[in-house]
């Protein structure tokens, strides 16, 4: 039998192979289905979690309206910015009024594909786990939209639950806005550190300067603030914000946004980074927060987020007037003080960069205060100090510039004054571009300016600095108004039968316990001296209390009592006594701007009021209020009395205690009187113009002596007449008008009917050293106003 012919290799391994490839099939199958199972299954979740998530999401439908809160704003009648109030600050600002250089420098660093994707950009997150990976440079996934989502409807939590609602809100505001609605909330909403919300305020905030002016280097800087606002802040960390600004640059110039040569330009530009407070702001702390009172209490809480605009009364250039003349005026009274000695002390090291660190910190707690500069001394002597300033800066105080300090540079000076180095102290510029050391006063004071035509509110200064005090001096200090009290008086006597001719004895007075029903009460002329019978008219002009004192009696405390509540006055804190003739009651300065409107006007009461109209963000008028119509405000004095009483007040400014006022304006129309009460605590000056009734005074919170030389002329009229010359540039002189029932007669201004010896002629003549008998005494006051009678009159 021949020999079998065996079967090749392959041939007999065939049939072991089979197996096997059949089980790596079946393996795959099973794997291809458990994939389409998990794929099924994780969409079929995903279909569960979205209808479950889905219909729990935010109603994205207001965005298409969008209105985010936005912060009161206060602005004078010009539209000057004066204030704003809220936790964000925030200008909305359409898509189409932001730069293209802003949303070009946003995009770039944030979302450089944002018209192209669909509100998530895949790209972007595989890069992003890349850059998780160390693969490439790290890269932010989040897409402006989703940033939109994140910012308006949720948390900052990093949850995976979170992270999907994150998600399908980017999906629904895809769906429901246009990319371009989508970046304007963004650009409006977005935090930027220093209580900035959106770039139009952050652009405000740090650059001073409205975003349609900004440069490329400005809107890279910008740009760099979302991710971090604390870490990029321009102002507090100079360093890392210029290195993200560099970075923002370049990526502007990949993405084509810019050509080369502007991204060089851009990166050497130097920018003005706005580091204090803006000293381009109109100073209206007080007519601000007065504002913010009167709004919130109509609408409350919404008045901080509804973007309302309020424009008030206020004339910004007065304003600006105002508060310069005042603070100059509290200055000038500083130099005259006694030097209290600096501020406080700090130990400085040896090393000059040490040096400059510990300064800076040592000025953190010691702001400038407007013109009133802080500084640490390096070194001082007799004939020279050498201070630094936060900034860097050096100054150099010699000659009379150490004058207001001489006793804190003597050898003999106590520790707490001596100044020396490390102390700090507080310095000005003089107009000679020279330096002066100084001291924050501790005096204070209040300026009032109303339109006596309307009442309306031109200008008001409640004090030296509202962030030091923020009691509002103008609308809530309750003071004794002295001398300046004393025209309602004389206008009360008018209606008796005085005339400016009548006589009135200037001859000590003298009232016995029977009188005063308890101590004897000697009354003082400010200056002690006596001058005998005078005129009505002379008697005011140099403020004489015997003669108004003598006034009052014979026109009688009820009477005048009633008389005053004419003109605003509140008859309760005014009482029924003699001092009332001395201004022993109690006013405030706004309050007797009001009261001295009436002379200004012709007799006419006017409510000052501040706030002309409230607009929403858009410029839609919410109220409005109108000047009030001559014909509609009510007649208190006749246009006589007003008429001779601006005749009495006008020798006052041409004669008598404020002669200054005429002679430094050069004009006639000027009216008004001096106030100081006793031992000059309280130093007044009301007077007006027919367009403009204004009002100062100075003295301390805690009321005390101002010093044995200051007075309400040499203290309170210089900031008035400061103010009125910038005030009255350009007004012309206004004669006033000769009403029905006044007559001249020999130079002097008579009622009608008392023209011819028909009123009282004289008062007092008959008195020696006590008080007419003819008189009859007034029922005896209470020991309360004894007391008060005693101690303001207490030589």
């Amino acid at each position: 039998m021949p020999a079998s012919t065996p079967k090749p290799a392959s041939a007999a391994g065939a049939p072991a192979a089979r197996p096997r490839v059949h089980w790596l099939f079946r393996a795959v199958l099973w794997i291809a289905g458990l994939a389409v199972a998990a794929g099924a299954a994780l969409g079929l979740g995903i279909a569960l979690a979205l209808a479950v998530a889905y219909p729990n999401l935010p109603d994205v439908s207001d965005l298409a309206d969008y209105r985010p809160k936005l912060p009161l704003r206060i602005y004078s009648s010009e539209g000057a910015l004066l204030g704003e109030f809220g936790e964000e600050r925030r200008n909305l600002t359409p898509i189409a009024e932001i730069p293209k250089v802003m949303t070009d420098a946003v995009l770039a660093i944030e979302d450089a594909r944002f018209f192209e994707h669909g509100g998530v950009d895949y790209k972007g997150m595989v890069r992003a786990a890349l850059a998780n990976l160390g693969r490439v440079k790290s890269q932010g996934a989040s897409t402006i939209t989703m940033q939109v989502a994140r910012n308006v409807y949720l948390s900052s939590e990093k949850t995976f639950t979170r992270k999907i609602y994150e998600i399908l809100l980017t999906f629904k505001l895809e769906h429901l806005l246009s990319k371009n609605q989508i970046l304007e909330i963004y650009m409006n909403q977005i935090f930027l550190g220093n209580r900035s919300y959106g770039f139009a305020a952050a652009s405000e905030a740090y650059f001073g300067k409205p975003l349609k002016s900004i440069s490329v280097a400005e809107a890279a800087m910008l740009a760099g603030l979302p991710k971090a606002p604390s870490a990029y802040n321009p102002i507090s960390n100079p360093k890392r914000a210029r290195s993200r600004q560099l970075y923002i640059i370049e990526r502007m110039e990949e993405n084509g946004f810019i050509t080369a040569q502007q991204a060089v330009d851009a990166k050497k530009e130097e920018l003005k980074i706005r580091t204090g407070p803006d000293n381009t702001r109109i100073h209206a702390e007080y007519v601000a927060e007065m504002a913010r009172q009167l709004i919130f209490s109509q609408y409350g809480n919404e008045a901080y987020t509804r973007g309302l605009n309020v424009y008030t009364t206020l004339n910004a250039a007065e304003q600006e007037a105002a508060y310069t003349a005042l603070r100059r005026g509290i200055m000038d009274y500083e130099r005259r003080q006694q030097y209290r000695g600096p501020e406080k002390f700090v130990a400085l090291p040896s090393a000059a960069q040490e040096v400059e660190d510990a300064v800076d910190d040592a000025l953190a707690n010691h702001p400038d205060n407007g013109d009133v500069l802080s500084a640490v001394v390096l070194d001082a002597n007799a004939k020279k100090i050498i201070a630094a300033r936060a900034n860097g800066d050096t100054l150099e105080i010699v000659g009379d510039g150490l004058k207001p300090a001489q006793s804190g540079l003597s050898d003999k000076a106590p520790p707490n004054i001596k100044i020396r180095r490390g102390a700090i102290i507080r310095v000005v510029k003089t107009p000679k571009s020279t330096w002066e050391i100084t001291q924050l006063p501790e005096v204070e004071g209040a300026f009032v300016a109303l339109d006596p035509r309307t009442g309306s509110i031109r200008a008001l200064v409640g004090g030296f600095d509202f962030d030091k005090n923020k009691f509002n001096h103008v609308a809530q200090a309750w003071r004794q108004p002295g001398s300046s009290f004393k025209p309602f008086i004389y206008s009360a006597a008018l209606e008796k039968g005085f005339t400016p001719a009548t006589v009135v004895n200037d001859a000590p007075l003298f009232f016995d316990a029977g009188i005063t029903g308890g101590q004897p009460w000697e009354p003082k002329n400010y200056d002690g001296k006596y001058d005998g019978p005078m005129s009505l008219r002379t008697g005011l002009a140099k403020s004489k209390n015997m003669i108004s004192i003598r006034v009052l009696q014979a026109v009688g405390p009820k009477n005048a009592q009633d008389w005053i509540t004419r003109f605003g006055f509140e008859a309760e804190k005014h009482p029924a006594y003699l001092t009332m003739a001395l201004g022993a009651g109690s006013v405030t300065p706004l309050q007797m701007a009001t009261a001295y409107s009436v002379f200004a006007n012709g007799g006419y009461r006017v409510n000052p009021w501040l706030i002309s109209k409230v607009t929403d963000h858009k410029g839609r008028i919410i109220s409005e209020t109108s000047a009030p119509a001559p014909g509609d405000l009510p007649r208190v004095i006749d246009a006589r009395n007003a008429f001779v009483m601006n005749s009495l007040l006008q020798e006052i400014t041409r004669s008598g205690t404020a002669a200054r006022a005429q002679a430094t304006l050069k004009r006639p129309d000027l009216y008004g009187k001096t106030g100081t009460t006793n031992d000059s605590v309280d130093a007044w000056f009301a007077g007006y113009q027919p367009t403009i009734a204004a009002v100062t005074w100075i003295g301390y919170d805690t009321p005390r002596n101002l010093g044995s030389r200051e007075t309400g002329g040499g203290l309170s009229l210089p900031v008035w007449i400061s103010f009125m010359e910038k005030a009255l540039k350009g007004v012309p002189v206004m004669e006033p008008t000769v009403p029905a029932g006044v007559v001249n007669s020999g130079g002097e201004w008579f009622y009608e009917e008392y023209a011819r010896n028909a009123g009282v002629g004289s008062v007092g003549l008959d008195e020696r050293s006590t008080a007419s008998p003819a008189i009859a005494p007034q029922a005896p006051p209470p020991a309360e106003e004894r007391s008060r009678i005693l101690d303001l009159f207490r030589n």
